[in-house]
Formats: structure tokens, C-alpha cells, sequence
């Protein structure tokens, strides 16, 4: 009763805080202008990693019996979802939230998103998911997700000129250097997600009947 209520309030909320940042872009924009917002809104790996988390949250509890929602209640697959939001809220710390120049309501719901949402994720994580079977090869399946993204920044970047994150501007930096970044990005997933495996087998000695 608790994992449910838990969980349809963090969805909700996250859920909500997404909206309302989609919403607080696309305002007053002409249609031209929506679609453009719309291409880069959801070109942010904080969107996509976010609303993943509300899929995850939710998806189980409204259509328990669909492949949609039994994929997403897959504790390695709820693992994966973890290391993905961790990134989101250490990345931004460590490198963006000096960079951005939103104020008032934008900014209020950028800091939710980067700074709320991945600690009620890993919460969940911690409280309610079986990590006694944990697999190792979790950190190889889980790199589909960022390494899929990681390809599209790149190509739609090509194509239009526009990045989402400046670590990853291959016009500005250069292709061998953006190259080097997604590398090191790259490795810093597979450590977090193996990381989280260790974790969870840990938790799991010391509860066996978690």
C-alpha cells in the first residue's frame, strides 16, 4: 500500500513538473514555433530520463498487466532507470547550473527537475525494488538508453546546428573532442550502473528478506 501511494505521488509530481516546464517554454509560441520548442524540449536527456521515471512509476499501477508495465517493473530495469536519473541530478550540478539563465517559474521547475525528481527516483529504488537477483550484465543493457541518445544529439546536432548541453557541441568543440566527452560519459554510466548492481547485492545481505 505504501510502494503504491508512494509511487503515484512521485509520478504525479514529476510528471507535473514536466508539463508545466514544457508548458512555460511553448506559451505564446506561433505553431512554427511550437514545433521547433517541442524538438528541443524533448531533446534534453533530463525530459526523456524524467518522463521515464513517471512511465516507471506509474505505467505499473494504472495497466499492471500490459508488456509495457512488466518490462518497466524489471528491477534491473528500474536499476538502469536509477543510474539514468542520478546522472541527470550530478551532471547538472557539477556543469550546468551555473550556465543557465532562466529565472522565476522556469527556473523552479529546472531545479525540481535536476534536483527533487532523481532523489525520490533513487528513494523508490532503495525502498520498494528487489535487487536479490540482480544481474551484472544490467550495466550492458543499460547503456542502450544514453548511447541511443548520445547518437541522436549527434546527428540532430548536424542537421540543425543546436545542442542540448555544451560538453556535447560538436560545432563548437570539434568532433574528435565532443567524441572524447560521449566516451568519458560513456564510462561514467557503465561505473554508475555496475555501482548500483554492487549496491543493491549489498542492501540485499544485509536484508535478506527485502
Amino acid at each position: 500500500m505504501l510502494q503504491t501511494i508512494y509511487r503515484a505521488a512521485a509520478g504525479a509530481f514529476i510528471a507535473f513538473c514536466v508539463a508545466m516546464q514544457y508548458w512555460l517554454l511553448v506559451r505564446g509560441d506561433t505553431f512554427a514555433g511550437v514545433i521547433d520548442s517541442s524538438l528541443k524540449f524533448f531533446s534534453f536527456f533530463t525530459i526523456l530520463t524524467n518522463i521515464l521515471a513517471v512511465a516507471a512509476l506509474v505505467l505499473p499501477l494504472i495497466a499492471p498487466r500490459s508488456a509495457a508495465s512488466q518490462y518497466l517493473a524489471r528491477p534491473s530495469v528500474r536499476t538502469a532507470i536509477t543510474g539514468y536519473i542520478i546522472i541527470v541530478g550530478v551532471i547538472y550540478y557539477l556543469l550546468l547550473s551555473g550556465l543557465s539563465q532562466r529565472q522565476g517559474w522556469p527556473m523552479f521547475f529546472e531545479h525540481m527537475l535536476h534536483y527533487v525528481t532523481p532523489p525520490l527516483f533513487v528513494l523508490d529504488w532503495l525502498a520498494f525494488v528487489d535487487k536479490r537477483d540482480l544481474p551484472w550484465r544490467v550495466d550492458l543493457g543499460a547503456m542502450c538508453f544514453p548511447l541511443a541518445y548520445l547518437a541522436w544529439t549527434l546527428l540532430h546536432g548536424a542537421a540543425s546546428g543546436w545542442y542540448p548541453y555544451p560538453f556535447l557541441d560538436a560545432a563548437e568543440l570539434g568532433y574528435p573532442r565532443a567524441l572524447l566527452n560521449i566516451v568519458g560519459l560513456a564510462l561514467v554510466f557503465l561505473a554508475l550502473e555496475v555501482a548500483l548492481v554492487g549496491i543493491g547485492r549489498v542492501l540485499t545481505r544485509r536484508d535478506p528478506v527485502a
